[in-house]
């Protein structure tokens, strides 16, 4: 979830994760139901690259989308594929003072990329991996690519993700949808993030690429099973202790950002329900959304019928 962000960072940068096998069960993904006297906002946490073994989802998520009158997303859905999008983002992310990326990483981060180049350019094309192309890229761009080139080794899909599968579920339904945010706004964030931050993302994704590290796969399993309890350990915990001034500039920051937009759609008059699909990472712990909406005094109910951990 954290490593996926391709650009809905998400989740939390990027729900990257899974080499489990799917269950028999249908998918419960995280989700809450917030509400005041006459709204409801569902909280829903995405896996932003999924399989299509991991369809179809539970009954009660598909039960909060028919609810819903509106569906938001991180950043809207049209922009989601924009080719406009993608050049903004390479743009933005390319080197443009004649240095290579290895001159600003230490020995020990430049020979983790080197290696990492060396495996994966066997398992993709060369115009996807290349050291020639990453030495072009800024950090956060390079982590970027590194992770979705993992999740998609994964036989991950972007197409499969959960943002992609309510944005086409809204379609079909004549559900307007909105974003929280920009697609210009998310590449300017990354952008922003200053040398020490780029160089831990860049890091974070390179360390999660190890073929013995196993935590993607348990990311997934927990996903699926809606296991808030496990995602927050293993994800939002061990990012806020490894990687403080990142995850406050990726989580924290972006669900303060967040909060008045949604509770706009609580207070204002009316019966119209609203759908919030985002990272997973945003709606865990003290810091996420769900716990800032439970502190302002809104009714807030965790909604998984297969749930042991009802948290």
């Amino acid at each position: 979830m954290r490593a996926s962000w391709h650009l809905r960072v998400c989740t939390a940068l990027l729900l990257a994760m899974f080499a489990s096998a799917a269950a028999a069960t249908p998918p419960a993904p995280l989700l809450w139901k917030v509400s005041d006297s006459d709204n409801s906002v569902y909280l829903m946490g995405s896996f932003h690259l999924l399989q299509a073994a991991d369809y179809p989802l539970s009954p009660d998520v598909e039960a909060a989308f028919k609810d819903a009158k509106t569906v938001v997303f991180e950043i809207p859905p049209d922009e989601m594929a924009s080719p406009a999008l993608a050049m903004q983002m390479q743009q933005a992310g390319l080197r443009t003072d004649g240095t290579r990326l290895d001159d600003e990483l230490d020995p020990a981060l430049r020979k983790k990329l080197a290696a990492w180049i060396a495996t994966s350019a066997q398992a993709a094309s060369p115009s996807v991996v290349s050291s020639g192309m990453i030495q072009q890229f800024q950090p956060w761009l390079a982590a970027l690519m590194i992770s979705l080139v993992e999740m998609t080794k994964q036989g991950l899909d972007p197409m499969l993700g959960l943002d992609e599968h309510f944005a086409a579920e809204a379609k079909a339904a004549g559900k307007p949808t909105l974003g929280l945010e920009t697609g210009e706004q998310q590449i300017a964030f990354l952008a922003a993030m200053d040398r020490d931050e780029q160089l831990q993302f860049l890091a974070e994704a390179l360390d999660e690429s190890d073929a013995g590290n196993r935590e993607l796969a348990t990311l997934h399993a927990a996903w699926r099973r809606g296991d808030a309890r496990t995602l927050e350990t293993v994800m939002a915990a061990q990012m806020r202790h490894a990687y403080p001034r990142l995850y406050r500039h990726i989580n924290v920051e972006r669900n303060d950002n967040w909060m008045p937009q949604i509770e706009r759609r609580l207070t204002r008059p009316g019966h119209d329900n609203t759908l919030v699909v985002v990272g997973a990472l945003h709606l865990l712990g003290s810091d996420g959304v769900v716990e800032k909406l439970r502190s302002k005094g809104y009714r807030v109910e965790r909604i998984c019928t297969i749930c042991k951990d009802m948290r």
